[in-house]
């Protein structure tokens, strides 16, 4: 007990404020500079079970139904805090923090998808984020993407894809982006978009995680799928069973663990790529590597930005307060002008 006391405390002191300063320049919007942070992007064709998967890692339920479900970005940050009793949770988007609860979740999501990307089922790339801070849940941040279609259905756009390939193609782009695959089991994986979208910006895998759900659905095969590995998963693969019906999230544990413990094919599959926990484990490591790699290049690049800003401002004409000011600024401005003309001009 000392012992686990002793690893969270560490974590806490360590880890966490790492977690928290990459949170805090996303909502700085420091992408829009041009700095890249590195993120966990979550990817699959549509019904895939990308929603499944998230919602085992955040023990709450996400807007579920035809069609896509995910219309915009949807950012998750779970905050693992063993000290509270009641789960707390909340939307940021468009400057507004909205309070909700797990059983209005969904609706909130939904709400706040309307006022973004309007009430029909297109889709948008302004993001939202949904901060949850609940007891035994992984400290990650995720970001959620709407699934890959190629038909749009009626009320879409007809060039759905094209939107959602862009959407996509932003996210993972970025060297600094960790891809989580999501990948069913019951389809063969070279077939699957969002394979070929990954391998575009990540040839050889070396960046990219595959879940695979539906795992208890198509049992046959899937241990030489995995370790065969006929597209690149340069980061392994991790086999879940998917949550049914109306269990809870801590029932749905038990049952995988059975399912990969009793089960003649999938008990051949080695235990370090099997079940929710595992995955969480494995993502909360590969965060943890990609912030210590880029943090100092991140920090290194915001001062460049900093310092290119200062020498801009510096530059710029003191606060004009009187006519005579105003005057004296714009006869240096005249003469600035007119030195650049004469430097042209002698230059030929």
């Amino acid at each position: 007990m000392a012992s686990n006391n002793a690893l969270a405390s560490s974590y806490n002191n360590n880890i966490r404020p790492l977690l928290d300063a990459v949170d805090r320049l996303r909502n700085l919007k420091v992408t829009e500079e041009g700095i890249q942070l590195p993120t966990i992007v979550v990817v699959g064709d549509q019904s895939s079970g990308k929603s499944s998967v998230l919602e085992s890692l955040a023990g709450i339920s996400l807007p579920r139904g035809q069609g896509i479900c995910t219309r915009v970005p949807l950012i998750m940050r779970l905050q693992g805090d063993s000290n509270t009793t009641k789960p707390s949770m909340h939307l940021e988007y468009g400057g507004k923090i909205v309070p909700t609860s797990e059983d209005e979740i969904t609706a909130a999501i939904n709400t706040a998808t309307v006022e973004i990307a309007g009430a029909g089922k297109g889709i948008s790339g302004k993001p939202i984020t949904l901060v949850v801070k609940k007891k035994s849940v992984p400290d990650l941040t995720l970001v959620d993407l709407p699934g890959i279609t190629h038909v749009p259905v009626e009320g879409q756009p007809s060039d759905i894809y094209e939107q959602i390939s862009k959407i996509i193609k932003e996210y993972i782009a970025p060297q600094e982006s960790i891809i989580l695959n999501v990948l069913s089991a019951t389809v063969e994986f070279p077939t699957c978009e969002s394979i070929r979208m990954s391998r575009q910006v990540d040839r050889l895998g070396e960046r990219t995680l595959a879940v695979v759900t539906k795992s208890d659905k198509a049992p046959e095969g899937l241990l030489e799928k995995v370790t065969v590995d006929d597209v690149r998963i340069g980061l392994g693969y991790v086999c879940v069973r998917n949550r049914i019906g109306d269990e809870t999230y801590k029932q749905a544990r038990v049952e995988e663990e059975r399912l990969f413990t009793s089960h003649p094919l999938l008990l051949r599959i080695d235990k370090s790529m099997i079940g929710i926990p595992v995955l969480a484990d494995r993502l909360t490591q590969i965060q943890v590597s990609i912030i210590a790699k880029c943090l100092p290049d991140i920090v290194k690049k915001i001062n460049e930005k900093l310092n290119r800003s200062m020498s801009e401002l510096n530059s710029m004409p003191q606060n004009l307060s009187t006519i005579a000011d105003a005057l004296k600024a714009v006869i240096r401005i005249i003469k600035l002008v007119r030195e650049s003309l004469e430097k042209l001009l002698i230059r030929g």
